[in-house]
């Protein structure tokens, strides 16, 4: 087994924050210490592992000692092992319905064995690094298996709130419902009813005082005044029964029909690492979402495997539940500002002691109480959220036969019915195109939606003929794919078409462009909207913009000429372009690129940006952002900002400089921008954005500092002179690059004169009084141009750190 960990599993929680997941570590480990979030973040999630593993070992008909087993081991095992740090693993709802299918058909014993198998595969999973492989499956899948799960549990819970005992399936508790609620027990139903509203209000408190009693857990809440209420009104009630260890059974030997139990293996493989591994990249986006949360590690999907599957096999063997990782425990461990895997096995610590020292305080939780907490979870499971997700998707139809698979026939049934419906309904997407044809103003329209297949070959051919020989045709392509059988019968009649005096025009109805063969070489895009591809070449938008020749030329456009009144020369239509190669009388290189780059606008990105430009001709600009950076050609404020017409107020100097007010320079425009962005725009923040390799800050570095400034760009560069002095300021703390030091002077003094310039625009008086009316926030950028990389300032215990921005996804 051994030979199959990742590299990295054995590292201290530090390195592995320092170091890539497979890094080894340099030399001698620091010494083990325990962050102070580290340590309330597993007393938050200990505290509401302790209910949820008791009532998920209820709800499955385990010995309840088996899921406090599950926690520790989930806590302590993938806790170390795992490739998750802020994950945390225990007993999950996911595997109730398994685990109770499993004790129902072969025993305990033999579902502790069955578990311990399970981690063995999942073992093996690992060692052949296919986690990833677990994250195709369709979400419509996996929300639908949960939320199958979800109803099981809440209805088989629901006698036990009720006072009686639950039926084996789904169907047998529907029908015996009726006769629960003739029969029901008057203290359970009040001490399920108290646990329930408990769980209900507790996180709506209002006030400053509702915000403090909040960081307590409901569910603790709940079962704890449940089962206060119940000892003081002497209520007699099942309550939870923790036997002697002595007695506590452990894993046998697997025993029945070998298929059955090779089916049950890998049915608790499957659900297990399906969950944890989708809950792991959750945890991932939960951690990148966090505030001030800077660089995060992501997580190492076939260590986590590794993990899990060794937490199996360790809690099978001890008589314990199948492990898995839990959302909402990892979800209150990252909430909880938890920073390393040492929450999660300070957690498991927790539970161990719990087991061991709080036995007699256990016994007294009512079973009514943490039925109505494990149904309340399953309920849970049934989304509203993922329920909209899949039908703006139009996979409504697999949630629903996975969902109603996992209720009626089981989870493994359910899955597989699933995947045979998404297959079905994957096919007939692709099968099912629609093709019309019609006439406007003597041009005919070929509209072809959805995917070209071969299937679809004899539809198209026969629109393509109702196109009389001669006319003019426009066939609009509104799909993502055309395999070669649709495209050849395309181009066959296209040629003919032409051939005999007609016109074709191929377009893309998403993008309103002209579809490129593919392989051609015309500056068009292909299909799709993407850039056309010249041999082994990928022209981009910015194309022309570059000192770039592709492997042939371009054939030219037509050239259009037109007088030059003043000149008496020919100069070009900026609506056609220039013939590529052909010299253009009175154009230099430069001209020449201009025109090109002017005819290229007019065709590929004008259509498509008219109208939002027409908009804002009529409502003026209002943009979010005054953008001041340095006029360095290699920064593009749209592109490393992701931004649009309107969308910022760009101010570009060199060296990004904002001269302090009363500054001598002679030239207010950068203070008058500054003003204008402020007081008229209402801009809602402004950002200073350096760059590496900044010619400005070298010029500074080589500069004397006794020179005259003789040059305008010497005069201009003084306003950098305070930024210099920062840097040769030994006292002040330096800026530091997403954890390292800057890699020379020139990068040094790049991030100290952004911090310099951000100083220089309080000093403002229109931006001191919007900071100070707290309309108005500031933030520093710095853009590696080598790296394509974007660090955002933060300013954290007087550091001032340059983090990495990462893609930030909420969804969970």
């Amino acid at each position: 087994m051994s030979a199959c960990v990742p590299a990295g599993a054995t590292e201290s929680a530090h390195t592995e924050r320092a170091h890539p997941p497979h890094s080894p570590p340099h030399g001698r480990g620091p010494r083990f210490r325990v962050a102070g979030a580290d340590l309330s973040a597993a007393v938050a999630v200990f505290l509401i592992a302790l209910p949820l593993s008791l009532g998920i070992a209820l709800a499955t008909g385990a010995p309840l000692q088996a899921g406090l087993v599950a926690a520790a081991v989930g806590g302590l095992v993938t806790g170390r092992l795992g490739g998750s740090p802020l994950q945390v693993s225990g007993p999950a709802a996911g595997l109730t319905v398994v685990t109770a299918d499993l004790i129902h058909q072969y025993g305990w014993r033999v579902t502790c064995a069955v578990t311990v198998l399970a981690g063995l595969v999942q073992l093996g999973l690992s060692c052949l690094r296919v986690a990833r492989g677990a994250l195709a499956v369709s979400p419509a899948i996996v929300h639908g298996m949960l939320a199958g799960i979800g109803v099981t549990i809440a209805v088989a819970q629901a006698h036990i709130v009720l006072g009686g005992e639950p039926q084996s399936s789904v169907p047998d508790n529907l029908q015996a419902l009726p006769a629960q609620l003739a029969r029901l027990d008057p203290a359970a139903l009040a001490v399920s009813v108290l646990t329930l509203a408990a769980l209900l209000l507790w996180p709506r408190l209002p006030g400053r005082a509702g915000r403090v009693l909040r960081r307590v857990p409901a569910a603790l809440v709940a079962v704890a005044g449940a089962t206060a209420v119940a000892a003081a009104a002497g209520l007699v009630l099942p309550v939870v029964d923790l036997p002697s260890w002595r007695s506590h059974a452990l894993a046998g030997l697997p025993e029945g029909p070998v298929l059955g139990l090779a089916a049950a293996v890998l049915t608790t493989a499957l659900v297990c690492s399906v969950q944890s591994l989708l809950g792991a990249v959750a945890v991932d986006k939960l951690a990148s979402a966090r505030p001030g949360a800077g660089h995060v590690v992501r997580s190492d999907l076939d260590r986590e495997l590794l993990g899990q599957g060794a937490a199996n096999v360790v809690s099978g063997a001890l008589g314990g539940l199948p492990v898995a990782g839990v959302a909402v425990r990892s979800t209150a461990n990252v909430h909880a500002g938890a920073v390393s895997r040492n929450s999660t096995m300070i957690h498991g610590l927790l539970v161990v002691a719990a087991t061991l020292l709080l036995v007699p305080l256990l016994e007294l939780i009512p079973l009514a109480s943490l039925a109505t907490l494990v149904m309340a979870v399953g309920l849970r499971m049934v989304s509203l959220h993922h329920i909209r997700t899949v039908t703006r998707h139009r996979e409504v139809l697999v949630y629903a036969v996975t969902a109603l698979g996992v209720i009626c026939l089981g989870v493994l049934e359910g899955v597989v019915l699933g995947i045979a419906v998404a297959v079905g309904v994957a096919l007939h997407r692709l099968t099912r195109t629609r093709i019309t044809h019609k006439e406007e103003g003597g041009v005919h329209h070929v509209h072809v939606r959805g995917q070209l297949t071969f299937l679809a070959v004899p539809r198209l051919s026969r629109a393509l003929h109702l196109v009389p020989q001669g006319a003019d045709a426009v066939v609009a392509l509104d799909g993502s794919f055309m395999d070669h059988a649709a495209y050849e019968t395309l181009q066959d009649w296209q040629g003919t078409h032409t051939a005999r005096g007609g016109t074709v025009e191929i377009t893309g109805r998403r993008t309103g462009v002209r579809i490129a063969e593919p392989g051609d070489l015309a500056s068009g895009p292909a299909p799709g909207g993407e850039s056309g591809t010249h041999g082994d070449c990928r022209c981009r938008p910015w194309t022309a913009w570059r000192n770039h020749q592709c492997d042939r030329p371009s054939p030219a456009p037509d050239v259009e000429p037109l007088p030059d009144e003043a000149s008496g020369s020919v100069a070009t239509d900026p609506r056609t372009g220039p013939e590529p190669d052909a010299p253009v009388r009175g154009r230099t290189p430069g001209g020449i690129q201009l025109v090109r780059g002017l005819s290229t606008f007019q065709r590929r990105t004008a259509p498509l940006v008219r109208g939002e430009l027409a908009r804002l001709a009529r409502e003026g600009q209002r943009p979010s952002q005054l953008f001041l950076t340095c006029a360095d050609s290699r920064v593009v404020t749209s592109m490393i900002t992701s931004s649009g017409p309107g969308d910022l107020f760009v101010v570009r100097n060199v060296g990004n400089l904002v001269p302090p007010p009363g500054a001598e320079s002679g030239d207010d425009s950068v203070a008058a921008a500054i003003e204008y962005a402020v007081d008229v725009l209402a801009v809602r923040s402004i950002t200073v954005c350096g760059h590496s390799g900044c010619g400005a800050m070298q010029a500074l570095l080589d500069s004397r500092p006794a020179s005259p400034a003789a040059t305008p760009l010497g005069r201009w560069l003084r306003h950098g002179g305070p930024s210099l002095e920062r840097l040769r300021d030994t006292g002040a703390p330096a800026p530091r690059l997403a954890g390292r030091a800057p890699a020379d002077d020139v990068e040094q003094l790049c991030l100290t004169n952004v911090v310099q310039q951000l100083e220089h625009l309080r000093a403002h008086e229109s931006v001191a009084r919007a900071l100070k009316e707290g309309r108005l926030e500031l933030h520093g950028v710095y853009f590696h141009v080598g790296e394509a990389q974007a660090y955002l300032l933060a300013e954290q215990e007087e550091d001032r750190v340059f983090d990495r921005v990462r893609d930030v996804d909420l969804a969970v």
